[in-house]
């Protein structure tokens, strides 16, 4: 009888496997985005189901559904959500996910893992790997803006793939947050990070710019955008759309999924007419070598990113496999046996 069998990896457990090595899940995204550029990766645009409604939601749950193959060949999907009521409720994350790894051939899940951290990690690894590409060459001034737990793993990521950087300005209107990022990565971080509130001055000072927050107003303005400079945007509302559309070249991860989001700065654009696919470059070419992402310095960049499914379903799966070498986590099953089959 084929067995039901399901390892059950609590968060503590995917830690222990390896998941805050940024390098194994840098490496985990870029294969990801090479497969999906090949045509090997099925990635549905993600679902979501805001409450009490799309404008006003207090929490949503977003539905990824993703299927990779080529050497890989899983599939499975995130249940990714998020409560305002959380962020000031003590010892529950604002944001709690889960994942479910499911063999393709007989469907049966194999793997159920926390992935709210995933969630963390492969968001700033999908900035830092646009970052690889379009950031000036020796770039020695960041500034990141949001210390979250995003603002965490984004010094995490440009540091890995940016490591001429001398000097990260880490912006936040708490500046008490911003300074705790600075001591926890003290002794780990090779780039100096200066705590600041002063985002637009900051960001006039910098290569790069990276932001990583909850607005509901941008703060990215065409004047504190040097030329040359490249902007990265892994959220919304946070960029003037002028910085856009004045931008040399526009780098986005999933043009389709991007488009049907329309609280997402390029899907308003998109929507007005101003921005084509054709004026966009995703990852994928660039993960493949089919485009150079930058072509020279003098050249001012923009690059936006809403995430795959695909991401996570990835890196669970390099988890598991981790976690199922190390001996880690319960193993569970669905039932003894099948009452219909």
């Amino acid at each position: 009888m084929i067995q039901s069998e399901i390892l059950f990896l609590k968060q503590e457990d995917v830690i222990k496997a390896g998941l805050l090595d940024m390098k194994q899940v840098l490496a985990a995204c870029e294969k990801t985005y090479q497969l999906f550029g090949k045509g090997e990766i099925i990635n549905h645009p993600k679902v979501s189901t805001r409450i009490p409604d799309p404008e006003h939601w207090t929490s949503f749950f977003n539905s990824m559904p993703a299927y990779i193959g080529g050497d890989v060949k899983v599939g499975g999907i995130k249940w990714a959500c998020e409560s305002k009521k959380n962020a000031t409720t003590p010892g529950i994350p604002y944001g709690i996910d889960i994942a479910i790894l499911s063999d393709p051939e007989t469907v049966l899940p194999f793997c159920i893992l926390d992935a709210t951290l995933i969630t963390a990690m492969r968001t700033s690894a999908v900035a830092g790997l646009f970052a690889k590409y379009t950031a000036p060459k020796n770039a020695k001034v960041a500034t990141l803006v949001g210390a979250g737990v995003i603002g965490r793993t984004a010094i995490m990521a440009v540091s890995e793939t940016v490591p001429t950087l001398e000097t990260i300005y880490l912006c936040d209107l708490d500046i008490a947050k911003a300074e705790g990022l600075k001591k926890e990565f003290e002794g780990v971080c090779k780039a100096n990070i200066i705590p600041s509130t002063d985002t637009q001055g900051c960001a006039k000072k910098s290569e790069l710019i990276v932001s990583q927050t909850t607005t509901s107003k941008p703060f990215i303005t065409s004047d504190c955008v040097n030329k040359g400079a490249t902007v990265i945007q892994m959220a919304c509302h946070e960029v003037e759309h002028d910085v856009i559309l004045s931008a040399d070249q526009v780098f986005v991860d999933y043009w389709k999924q991007m488009i049907l989001h329309p609280e997402l700065d390029v899907a308003q654009l998109h929507a007005d007419g101003k921005i084509q696919f054709e004026d966009v470059v995703e990852l994928s070419k660039l993960a493949l070598g089919e485009h150079p992402g930058r072509k020279n310095a003098d050249e001012t960049l923009y690059c936006s990113s809403m995430g795959l499914g695909a991401l996570d379903i990835m890196i669970g799966y390099a988890m598991y496999l981790n976690a199922k070498e190390m001996g880690l986590g319960v193993k569970l099953h669905q039932w003894d046996t099948p009452l219909w089959e």
